[in-house]
């Protein structure tokens, strides 16, 4: 890095160093300095100010990297810069002659604060540009540096926090954690995990990153439920009992977000501690790949303690460039003394980092670009010191170079080199890879292009529009921990948990369903057997101990029971707990394991002991227009007739007599009496079609009050509920009356609060006017024992809810879906009907043999059209009738007019 070799020449003629002292550097590419160096001098304040002027293309130019040389990455990153180097230097067609050099730093990551100081003291040298560092804790403080000198950071930290926004001159030549970890979670959510275990170094990078996951996963209601950071230098015992303390915690899905040092010796320990057996789940982030591809040998105890552990790897597409590159790596290793090392997707980025470099210095100088530095005044007063703080000084073009940088675009060995708006690589993915025998198996991708797993190479997905259907996802098969194929369910019960803290109803009513056994102490019941029962059939043993909530004198308001829940204060609840739109909002519910709909309970009455109840079928407003209809059309036809038939004629007794009896006899379709003229054929046709419909009407409504609607009420169902003003009675504690305030907009002050079956019946015994209710809401199996005891009361009507009881768990709970199963289960098997029965078996007095259809009579209104059709058509044939009949009179009155007049015109004899 620092000043090319014209620049250093022309700064020793003039005799002065600046009183910068001498660190020594690697240098690649071109000759080798002497090391000597001239006597220092100090240069006055007047002379801080310099400039180099050169030619456009100078004949050598320095670049700089900072590297931990003896890590992994290091190692490779040193033989990816030298290959870089030279490859740019044989090419006539980049930089035109001018001879790339790059200074090597080695850092120690491992040691922050010496890291850090060597890192500054490399700032102090005048440099445009460094490739790295590698080390995010460094990159935070470096970047600082670099904005203040204006000197572009190429830097491969991943650390999801170092962004363009904060500092304007770190360039990411990698993707960050950001899309990393996405991908992480989108292997999590595909699984249909929900909670997870998050192992991390507690550095800048770690602590970063698990911050990204905890974001993405949050985005797919996924959460970690336990996270633990481990210093970098922590001891082996500190490993093992941080593994022991993530043992003990429900989530067997663990995420290592570390150094590949640590990360190593924490597979080893979770190896020897049985925690790589069945069921757990081991998802590294991209340490573990770019150590395995990095690794030439792996130890086969190594590799043994991480079978079925699943990592990713920043994804490079497949090329020539690559192809090349990778053939020649074994020889370029050597070459730098790294020749235990193979390459890694950081090779490959580090690599392309060079020439990303080497294309934008091109750039720059060809829009007459200059490398020129000066002296930041505000470092120059600050003196006496030993760390030279005023030698460090402004790159003056730094902007115009920065610019170049971000507007490159080529293809590289790692793929496609241009940065976006944000100015990160364009196309993120990496590809999932499973740890199966002694290599690496690819099992799919994730691509930032449809931020979706797929099995599908990403750089085939560039050309068509993303598809962001949940439902392509699809990943190849894994082989888990302990050789198993079946998918771990990603959470067990611990051994060592404490028990569950789950609520119970304690009602004062129909304690069948649930509540306090006096005698025992010990809750029972109805949802006590099934939840009970659904333990049973979980894989692994849970222990509990019931809290009664209520104090068994009035039944609790179960809204107050999902909140502690909600709240943590609780477990779980079980019990008759209606699953509610609001509710769900804040809890989640199992499986219903019994329907539980609203229904109206009413007073009822039998219709069979009325004697005239062959008159019920028809509203009193229905037969008294029937038979005002039966006398006008009597009426109708003998006007149309009487004049030309003989049997509409008669003494006036006569045809009283004949109207009736043809009127009434139609009902029966017996009239003897012909019709003639046509329009009276066509009133009666009409008027026997009318007939027709209400005698079919009739015996259909008479059959069935006499057969089956035996029993009766004055409610009808939901409509006369919420149009009368009488008082609604609702159980305590139920849902009911948010139902009925909200949903039917009945006024609260119509609603009376009743606890027990007695009183319910004394209630809708009283009736609204002697202070009881018109009517009670309550939920379907309360109402199920309350009519096998009582049985003058009845449901009105058909149920208005359809709903279940469930059993409430906190947010993502898994052992919400494992009880969900048993329930499903139980009923497959016919157990849960057999728990129905035991509790909730209804007498012979039960809601199935008092649950009647409505009775509603046939009304007027559901034949008001046929009576104005027949009413029409008795109007139009009468006008029509007498419209013929003043014809007929005008004609005829005409007629004898003419002859009046020719009798008076003839003369007499």
């Amino acid at each position: 890095m620092g000043r090319f070799r014209e620049g250093r020449r022309h700064r020793q003629l003039w005799g002065v160093e600046l009183g910068r002292p001498y660190t020594k550097r690697r240098r690649t590419g071109g000759s080798r300095r002497n090391p000597s160096r001239r006597p220092r001098f100090t240069l006055s304040r007047e002379h801080k100010h310099r400039y180099l002027t050169l030619a456009a293309r100078p004949p050598v130019v320095s670049i700089g990297s900072i590297l931990q040389l003896s890590s992994t990455t290091g190692g490779v990153s040193d033989v990816a810069i030298h290959a870089a180097v030279d490859d740019i230097n044989s090419d006539p067609t980049i930089l035109n002659g001018t001879t790339l050099q790059v200074d090597t730093r080695d850092t120690n990551c491992d040691d922050g604060f010496l890291g850090m100081v060597e890192a500054l003291q490399y700032m102090a040298t005048d440099v445009i540009t460094i490739i790295g560092p590698q080390c995010s804790p460094i990159a935070h403080i470096i970047d600082y540096v670099a904005n203040e000198l204006q000197v572009p950071l190429m830097s491969f930290a991943s650390d999801a926090t170092l962004s363009s926004i904060q500092f304007p001159f770190f360039v990411r030549t990698m993707p960050s954690d950001l899309y990393q970890m996405a991908a992480v979670a989108a292997v999590v959510d595909y699984y249909q995990w929900k909670i997870v275990t998050a192992i991390y170094v507690d550095d800048d990078y770690g602590r970063n990153g698990i911050a990204a996951l905890d974001d993405e996963l949050t985005a797919r209601r996924c959460k970690i439920s336990y996270k633990v950071g481990f210093s970098s230098k922590a001891k082996t015992s500190e490993l093992i009992n941080l593994l022991v303390t993530v043992s003990y915690m429900e989530s067997r899905v663990i995420i290592l977000h570390t150094g590949s040092q640590a990360g190593l010796k924490l597979l080893s320990i979770a190896k020897a501690l049985n925690m790589m057996g069945i069921g757990y789940v081991w998802i590294a982030t991209d340490w573990l790949s770019a150590y395995l591809d990095a690794n030439s040998s792996v130890p086969a105890e190594t590799i043994n303690g991480m079978q079925g552990v699943l990592t990713v790897r920043p994804h490079t597409p497949k090329s020539k460039m690559k192809s090349n590159l990778v053939a020649r790596w074994s020889s370029l290793s050597k070459k730098y003394n790294h020749s235990d090392l193979r390459i890694s997707a950081y090779g490959l980025y580090v690599y392309d980092s060079v020439w990303t470099v080497a294309h934008a210095l091109d750039a720059f100088f060809d829009d007459g670009g200059r490398i020129s530095f000066t002296n930041d005044s505000r470092l120059s007063d600050v003196t006496g010191g030993k760390l030279h703080l005023e030698a460090m000084s402004i790159f003056d073009m730094g902007n115009k170079l920065l610019d170049k940088i971000r507007n490159v675009n080529f293809t590289g060995v790692s793929g496609q080199v241009q940065f976006n708006a944000q100015y990160e690589l364009i196309h993120p993915a990496y590809d999932i890879i499973s740890i199966i025998g002694n290599g690496m198996r690819t099992i799919g991708f994730w691509s930032n292009y449809t931020r979706l797993l797929s099995t599908v190479l990403p750089e085939d997905q560039y050309s068509k529009p993303p598809n962001t259907s949940l439902a392509n996802q699809q990943l190849y098969d894994v082989i888990w921990p302990g050789e198993t194929t079946q998918k771990p369910r990603g959470w067990a019960f611990p051994c060592n948990a404490q028990e569950l803290k789950i609520g119970v109803p304690n009602r004062y009513s129909f304690k069948e369903v649930v509540g306090l056994d006096n005698a025992t102490g010990s809750m029972k019941g109805y949802c006590i057997d099934v939840f009970t029962q659904a333990l049973t059939l979980l894989p692994y043993p849970v222990t509990y101990r019931f809290i009664p909530f209520g104090n068994g004198t009035k039944n609790p308001h179960y809204d107050q029971l999902a909140q502690m829940v909600a709240d943590n204060d609780l477990d779980a609840a079980i019990g008759d707990i209606e699953i509610t739109m609001s509710r769900t909002k804040i809890v989640d519910f199992t499986q219903p394991f019994i329907e539980s709909g609203l229904v109206i309970l009413a007073p009822i009455e039998k219709h069979n002991t009325n004697p005239l109840a062959f008159l019920q079928p028809f509203t009193l407003g229905m037969w008294c227009v029937t038979g005002l209809s039966i006398l006008v059309v009597g009426v109708v036809i003998w006007i149309l007739e009487h004049r030309i038939n003989d049997e509409f004629r008669g003494s006036p007794r006569e045809q009283i007599i004949t109207i009736a009896w043809f009127s009434f006899s139609t009902l029966f379709f017996v009239q003897r009496e012909n019709t003639m003229s046509t329009l009276g054929r066509g009133v009666l046709i009409i008027w026997l079609f009318v007939v027709l419909i209400l005698q079919s009407s009739y015996t259909a409504s008479l059959t069935s009050f006499l057969t089956v609607q035996q029993l009766g009420s004055s409610i009808r169902g939901l409509d006369d509920l919420k149009h009368s003003d009488y008082p609604i009675g609702f159980h305590v504690g139920s849902f009911a009356k948010e139902y009925i305030i909200n949903q039917l907009n009945i006024s609260p002050s119509r609603l009376k609060a009743l606890g027990s079956p007695e009183e319910y019946a004394e209630n809708l015994m009283l009736g609204p006017k002697k202070g009881g209710v018109m009517a009670i809401v309550d939920e379907r199996p309360y109402v199920e024992l309350f009519l096998s005891t009582y049985c003058k009361i009845a449901v009105a009507g058909s149920e208005f809810t359809s709903a279940g009881w469930g059993f409430v768990f906190p947010r993502d709970s898994p052992l919400q879906e494992d009880m969900s199963t048993a329930i499903l289960a139980l009923s497959e098997s016919g157990e849960l009907q057999r728990i129905h029965d035991k509790w909730l078996k209804t007498a012979d007095c039960s809601i199935d043999n008092t649950e009647f259809v409505d009775s509603n009579q046939l009304r007027l209104e559901s034949f008001m059209g046929l009576f104005l059709i027949c009413g029409a058509a008795c109007v139009l044939a009468l006008l029509i009738y007498f419209g013929i009949m003043l014809r007929q009179y005008l004609r005829h009155k005409k007629q004898s007019g003419s002859a009046i007049s020719v009798d008076a015109g003839l003369p007499t004899s």
